[in-house]
């Protein structure tokens, strides 16, 4: 556990409470969640390539029932303290250290000391250092090396396996702007519910709805069905993990085809996409983005009318869904598909609303995972690209 001033440990608490609480309190978590434990005391640290500690993954547990993690800022730069609720998901710290480390003994590693890295946020690592020194990077599941950074010499990214530093590579203006937005949003949950007596460790919604006095709640969830009808159809949308490393964008094509019931290969459509092999796979540069349109427009005979959208928005994603219709989401080094939106109609404490995006992301590989929810107002959002099916 990072937080060891306890001052700063129970402000950790009370926003992981607070902003957990809020989602359970407008209906975006079920009642699986009243009640829940939030351990903090067993979360994770995930680390910066740059050294700095970036978030804490945290069990979010209910009995012997984990309900999943959440991801809680340590870092201002996110803008807020909740990043995303990955539900019904495990992660074994133990686990994938010892694998871990058993891979890099096999490799000849030598390492003292061991560390979780967000190389690719929110693409997760192990990075294996001697001192203060790196001397290997493997990334979580397929244990395959992370190169070394290739970036500030005529960079132009050749695959969605890449290191990049989260905090290193943002903007100063929006770096600033976010850490004043979270001490804005920190301060606030402070003044609403720093002097009460309050288990910050339990999800209570009631006690948050009086506390914070919220009066009605309201907000708004939607997500994919098999037709625009949600009163009488089940979520219609599957999960298909990039079956390399690099096939993030291959898998994401193959998940919007198969919701509009085109069955394709990720092989083929890796063929399509120009991405290689199985066995000598590459990913998808920027500079080929338009691909995508290409591909999802000819592989159903233009049935499909897609379109790349270079400066994404919620509302975007909020019509979207609306109409029924999965979106790809590209974010710098890794794509997406997202199949629902939240969106919280109440600002908790005056601050920005809670948007968040239910993610099928297809790393890690041969699995994927399914985000509920990704928070928006943390997130940075490269492209997005829609389809919609031809009437005329």
């Amino acid at each position: 556990m990072a937080a060891k001033d306890p001052r700063a440990l129970r402000a950790n608490h009370l926003a992981a409470w607070a902003e957990l609480g809020h989602l359970r309190a407008i209906g975006v978590l079920g009642e699986a969640y009243e009640g829940a434990r939030i351990g903090l005391e067993a979360a994770t640290p995930v680390y910066d390539l740059n050294g700095e500690l970036l978030f804490l993954r945290t069990p979010v547990q209910k009995g012997r029932a984990l309900r999943g993690y959440a991801d809680m800022a340590m870092h201002h730069a996110f803008g807020e303290p909740l990043l995303a609720l990955s539900s019904g998901v495990g992660w074994d710290e133990k686990g994938l250290l010892a694998e871990g480390r058993g891979i890099a003994r096999d490799l000849g590693i030598e390492a003292d000391d061991v560390r979780f890295v967000a190389y690719s946020y929110p693409k997760v690592a192990l990075q294996f250092r001697q001192g203060e020194t790196e001397v290997a990077m493997l990334e979580l599941y397929t244990w395959m090396p992370v190169p070394p950074s290739r970036r500030g010499r005529d960079y132009e990214p050749p695959s969605n396996f890449e290191r990049w530093s989260f905090l290193d590579e943002m903007p100063d203006e929006v770096r600033l702007e976010r850490a004043e937005r979270f001490s804005q949003r920190m301060d606030a949950w402070e003044d609403a519910l720093g002097r009460t007596r309050i288990d910050f460790t339990t999800l209570d919604s009631a006690v948050l709805i009086d506390r914070a006095h919220f009066g009605r709640i309201l907000g708004r969830t939607r997500e994919l069905h098999f037709s625009s009808r949600q009163t009488d159809h089940f979520t219609c949308y599957e999960l298909r993990g990039q079956e390399t490393n690099v096939w993030c964008v291959g898998a994401s094509v193959q998940m919007v085809l198969d919701f509009y019931r085109y069955e394709y290969s990720q092989v083929r459509l890796a063929q399509e996409l120009g991405l290689g092999t199985l066995n000598n796979p590459n990913g998808l540069s920027y500079s080929q983005d338009q691909l995508v349109v290409t591909v999802l427009e000819k592989m159903t005979c233009q049935a499909l009318d897609a379109t790349m959208n270079a400066s994404p928005y919620f509302s975007e994603f909020e019509s979207e869904i609306d109409a029924n219709r999965p979106l790809i989401s590209f974010i710098p080094g890794h794509s997406r598909t997202v199949a629902g939106y939240t969106h919280s109609y109440l600002a908790p404490l005056g601050q920005q609303p809670f948007r968040g995006l239910l993610v099928f992301d297809p790393w890690p590989p041969n699995a994927g995972v399914i985000t509920r929810w990704e928070n928006y107002n943390t997130s940075t959002y490269r492209r997005t690209f829609t389809a919609r099916v031809c009437t005329a």
